[in-house]
């Protein structure tokens, strides 16, 4: 298709519907016997380099995963030695490529490889071992590598701060609170298993490591929080080594109920990767054997080929574990692509499946959300495969989204679909932070002194209410009957009004960035009965239009998330060219048609057997900032994270068929505008 030249209704028509039949038979194709849809969830090479140093650590040594890792980790270095964050990221990152460098010689490359003198050269330009953050220092004390006196001290007893305690482990972000467990565990003990004779990493050490400064890095202030944790943290180490610690081994056998306690059906912890690589590392030090059901089930997680993927080449097949698995995200969405393309009925057994295996994963247990939500019963979705503890606003918003449309339907109202959304929006509407807006797993998740202790050095220690979250709920309610005079939707429009930012966008939390957050913002406004025509959202759309980029398409660099300047800017993407679009089409302004067609030609031009190719990571797991939130680049709070637009303090995300379902929701609603305006000209 020539995006340059203005076709006929009919003739656009007649192409999206190609490319949406097209689309469904490949989703169709790759729908799981069960039901569900999940595509790849890709990260960074800090995954199998950790399994790798892991594996080590439980003396399974011959795991049959360890080939295979040592190739994805070597596929994975960039010409210039460092291995990165994102895809296209315009440096390397020191804890990627220093826990890359320990990996592979934990496998047995040598110091003088032409691998590892590259990667060696990149880590001493960038500072050397000084500069790595907290978790690599674990890394490298669990292998012998780094004192663990000059790690930050987690002592097990957070686990007995009540819940009014600013420290109480209920204050941290879910996925922080179920890492920090198993690390509690692991900082009281200290162990390490060094690695082998001649696999040592000496050669990082140029100095000797007698003169190595261990220490964190130092901020400029004269006196901060960070200093008198830091201070704190000392005196808990001088603690612990002198054995004053009254109760320690109660504590940790409290510690270690919680995380049997907390172990997932499937044998992970918490759906991601950190906690359930600690909590195996922690159970294992505390002398729970390989053949223990809870050790045994762990194991098997990692063998699971849900929770990993291979890729082959000449130099044989590479083995990746994934962060975590995306099936109900994946799902949902597919589904809303489905019903956006009026495609239900066509594909009436694919749609029938998912939605049978949507009811059936329902939540309906307790999880940590209801140590502070009181009065609710479970109900809603987590985003992996079974996760009980830690269901999410998110998925649940968007899968009411989808079960909506079918709750008058005899068959499933049988299967019990009306009562199943009742306890979703009942708990959603539980989960409402007190500013209006909705985070993604818990209420009022939002104590920012956390931030300043020293384990917090990465990703983000907190879960406070996000735009695109609410956005996702508001569009639900919306779908559901409820309108901007509903008290909750009120509060939850205000929040979006006050989040939007002055060019007239929205941030993105959970995808890449500003393209994200306004294509979430706009449709729920529209969900709710918000006036599409207000001056407020004619800056997003008018944003949205000046970048879109010349081929039609629109792309945003993760990059964005530290460099303000990036915002909306970036190469094409599939999935960020149907977020703008989807941003345009909710607001449907007939003026902004040429330029809605110009990036439908972007979209139908790359459609290849059926879908679209996207190496680009549009997917957000932690921009980095440590709280959790947006924060205003401009003021310079940006100097005191440690990291630049490589995000070395940032988790990034390429959900593999984000480039898939999204495009075919915004032909879906571009074929609806596209007839409105139709029918309007007649």
């Amino acid at each position: 298709m020539n995006v340059e030249t203005p076709l006929s209704g009919q003739a656009m028509d007649d192409i999206l519907r190609g490319a949406i039949r097209d689309g469904f038979a490949w989703s169709v194709s790759t729908q799981h016997p069960d039901g569900y849809w999940v595509g790849k969830l890709q990260t960074n090479a800090c995954m199998e380099a950790e399994w790798v140093l892991a594996l080590h650590f439980l003396g399974l040594h011959d795991h049959p995963h360890l080939p295979g890792l040592k190739r994805s980790i070597l596929r994975g270095q960039r010409e210039d030695g460092s291995w990165c964050i994102y895809h296209g990221a315009p440096a390397g990152d020191i804890n990627a490529t220093v826990e890359s460098y320990a990996a592979l010689r934990c496998m047995g490359l040598p110091a003088d490889d032409p691998v590892m003198a590259k990667a060696r050269d990149w880590i001493f330009a960038k500072g050397g071992l000084r500069n790595v953050r907290v978790f690599t220092r674990y890394w490298l004390a669990l292998i012998g590598e780094w004192p663990w006196d000059k790690t930050p001290n987690i002592p097990p007893e957070v686990i007995r701060f009540p819940l009014w305690f600013p420290f109480s482990i209920y204050n941290f972000a879910s996925w922080a609170r179920a890492t920090l467990m198993p690390i509690a565990v692991l900082s009281a003990r200290r162990p390490s298993r060094p690695l082998g004779k001649g696999r040592t990493l000496d050669e990082l050490f140029p100095g000797g490591r007698a003169s190595f400064d261990y220490s964190l890095p130092k901020k400029i202030r004269p006196f901060t929080w960070e200093q008198f944790f830091m201070g704190t943290d000392r005196i808990l180490h001088g603690a612990q080594t002198h054995n004053l610690v009254p109760g320690r081994e109660a504590a940790i056998a409290r510690v270690l109920e919680w995380i049997v306690k907390h172990q997932d059906a499937d044998g992970a912890w918490g759906g991601i990767q950190p906690p359930w690589i600690y909590s195996l590392l922690a159970l294992h030090i505390e002398g729970y054997p390989m053949g223990h059901p809870v050790m045994a089930k762990g194991l098997a997680a990692l063998n699971d080929p849900r929770w990993s993927y291979e890729t082959a080449d000449e130099d044989g097949v590479a083995v990746n574990i994934q962060a975590s698995v995306s099936p109900v995200w994946d799902t949902v969405l597919t589904l809303l692509a489905m019903e956006d393309c009026e495609a239900q009925d066509e594909h009436k057994e694919a749609v029938g499946k998912a939605i049978g295996w949507l009811l059936d994963n329902e939540v309906r247990h307790y999880g940590d959300w209801s140590q502070k939500v009181k009065g609710v019963e479970p109900g809603g979705w987590a985003f992996e495969y079974a996760n009980q503890f830690y269901p999410d606003v998110d998925d649940t918003a968007v899968a009411l989204i989808v079960l909506a449309r079918h709750r008058h339907d005899p068959g499933w109202q049988a299967r019990g679909i009306g009562a199943v959304i009742a306890r979703a929006v009942n708990w959603v509407l539980a989960m409402q932070c007190r500013g209006g807006g909705w985070a993604a797993f818990d209420r009022d998740n939002d104590a920012a002194i956390l931030t300043r202790i020293p384990f917090s050095d990465f990703g983000e220690a907190l879960d406070p209410p996000s735009v695109d979250v609410t956005a996702h709920v508001l569009e639900a309610l919306g779908v559901l009957g409820y309108d901007r005079h509903h008290p909750a939707v009120a509060r939850g429009v205000a929040f979006l009004r006050k989040e939007q930012e002055k060019d007239g966008s929205w941030w993105g939390r959970w995808g890449v960035n500003y393209i994200y957050g306004t294509s979430a913002a706009l449709p729920a406004l529209r969900a709710v009965g918000e006036d599409m025509r207000e001056a407020y959202i004619a800056r997003a759309a008018d944003w949205t239009i000046a970048h879109q980029n010349a081929d039609g398409g629109w792309g945003e660099s993760c990059g964005s998330y530290m460099d303000r300047s990036l915002a909306g800017k970036g190469d094409s993407t599939a999935s960020q060219t149907a977020w703008a679009l989807m941003s345009l089409l909710a607001v449907g302004r007939p003026q902004d048609r040429a330029v809605i067609e110009k990036g439908l030609g972007f979209l139908s031009s790359r459609q290849k057997d059926g879908s679209w190719d996207e190496a680009e990571y549009t997917g957000t797991g932690f921009p980095g900032y440590g709280l959790g939130r947006h924060i205003d680049l401009d003021t310079g709070a940006a100097e005191t994270l440690g990291q630049s637009i490589e995000l070395s303090r940032g988790f990034m995300i390429n959900y593999n068929l984000y480039r898939h379902y999204f495009p075919l929701m915004a032909m879906g609603r571009a074929r609806k505008y596209l007839a409105r305006l139709g029918n309007e000209a007649l």
